[in-house]
């Protein structure tokens, strides 16, 4: 579609949906509005990082980066109002010059402020902080579905729980209010383990306050413990090692594991050379890195969605079940090498999530829960796996995040959101009863 030119949106000529860029809040009410030349239905983007297709649309995308100004840092009353395309690690660095830091997770920090509320955004949380930073959300701007502005606040609990989480289906964000605080330092230990060993204290981790970061290698049988404690005597930490951590993690590995696929044919020496790449990251960046960390400083310089191609999806199981999940998990990834000849080849990552009812969909309403993010770097066999993931997954009582979980059947979020999921879609009709902020792929969920 070849969009006029009109200087009101920056809009580029391209084939299938419409692509808009508005840089301000009424430039994207324009856009929504009943007379509005482009085409329904509109689906909102950040930093497009979803692993599956909630941001498609064939009618137009509406690409909210451009809306990217940090309003007010209010340290008196503790609230940063920010437009949604400011990125995490952004606001992230703005706070820490006022001794301030965002609680609730966060690990993809390139993404933005309104994917983070709507889409999800998870990390390796303590158990006050809220398992989502949509947890944090104070008030949020919106324009409805048809074009009409609201501001939705905290003491509307009803909509403010159906608006967090919502992945773009109720409106779309123009202005975020988050709950900041000052900086807290935590302390840090490293460990290493089996499978076994590590279902021996998961128990034990997902029931204390601490927060859990942990990278499952199932065909080494080993696993990679981030074991953040808060702590009156840690010092505070300097961002740069959390940089290199995360450089090394999110940047050297898959980098090197890439070129491993290029060039060398044989599976068994590219795999062993690849987990042995993986155990080193493991020990330099993490073990000789860092020691003490904040909010403020230990988001690092990107995160999953950051790294180019990669595909990933992420489930969450109950964390009173996970001593038997994990070693489920471990058998399973074998089973699938031995049957198919796919392997995920780089580290599982896992968080340990606490229970946060701030959202109706949120994946750990009922209990704290466990997520695990398969990653890899190959195309080729990962569709499959990712339905034999998503297979296993339900069989274990697995959660999904709409815009984080590959291969979710159409029936199946309704056994795990029961009423909840009926209430958000009885919200979703009065707000946009004609489907403008529809797609296929939340169609099969949520009509």
């Amino acid at each position: 579609m070849r969009l006029r030119q009109s200087g009101r949106y920056r809009a580029a000529a391209m084939q299938g949906p419409a692509l808009l860029r508005p840089l301000s809040p009424a430039e994207l009410k324009k856009s929504l509005s009943s007379a509005s030349p482009y085409p329904a239905p509109f689906r909102p983007v950040g930093a497009n990082s979803s692993a599956t297709d909630c941001t498609s649309s064939v009618g137009t995308i509406i690409d909210l980066t451009g809306l990217d100004k940090i309003l007010d840092i209010d340290t008196h009353r503790e609230i940063a109002s920010v437009q949604p395309g400011v990125r995490i690690s952004d606001l992230a660095a703005e706070l820490a010059e006022y001794g301030y830091e965002l609680a609730g997770g966060h690990d993809l920090v390139n993404r933005t402020i309104g994917g983070a509320v709507a889409g999800g955004s998870i990390g390796p949380t303590f158990g006050e902080d809220g398992a989502l930073l949509a947890s944090q959300v104070d008030s949020v701007k919106v324009v409805t579905p048809a074009g009409r502005p609201i501001i939705i606040r905290n003491d509307q609990e009803n909509l403010m729980h159906a608006f967090r989480l919502s992945f773009g289906m109720l409106g779309v964000i123009y202005e975020v209010r988050l709950k900041i605080r000052p900086v807290r330092n935590f302390s840090v230990a490293h460990r290493s383990c089996s499978f076994e060993q590590f279902g021996g204290v998961s128990e034990k981790l997902a029931a204390a306050d601490v927060g859990l970061k942990f990278f499952l290698m199932p065909f080494r049988d080993r696993v990679y413990l981030d074991i953040r404690r808060h702590s009156v005597d840690a010092t505070a930490s300097h961002r740069i090692p959390w940089r290199m951590k995360d450089w090394g993690e999110s940047t050297v590995l898959p980098n090197v594991v890439k070129s491993l696929n290029r060039i060398v044919p044989v599976s068994s020496i590219r795999y062993r050379l690849i987990d042995q790449c993986s155990r080193m990251t493991q020990g330099i960046v993490n073990n000789r890195l860092v020691s003490t960390g904040s909010n403020a400083t230990s988001l690092g310089a990107g995160g999953t969605g950051d790294r180019g191609p990669l595909n990933y999806s992420t489930w969450f199981f109950p964390a009173a079940d996970f001593a038997i999940v994990v070693q489920a998990y471990r058998d399973f990834c074998l089973r699938m090498r031995d049957a198919n000849g796919f392997r995920c080849d780089l580290p599982t990552v896992g968080f340990r999530i606490a229970r946060d009812r701030s959202a109706l969909l949120s994946p750990s309403f009922d209990e704290p829960m466990i997520a695990l993010r398969a990653i890899s770097t190959q195309a080729r066999g990962w569709d499959d796996f990712a339905i034999d993931f998503a297979d296993f997954s339900r069989h274990w009582g697995g959660s999904p995040l709409f815009n984080q979980t590959r291969e979710v059947p159409p029936d199946y979020p309704g056994q795990v959101f029961g009423s909840r999921l009926d209430f958000f879609r009885k919200i979703r009709r009065h707000l946009d009863p004609e489907n403008r902020m529809m797609n296929p792929f939340l169609s099969q969920y949520f009509l």
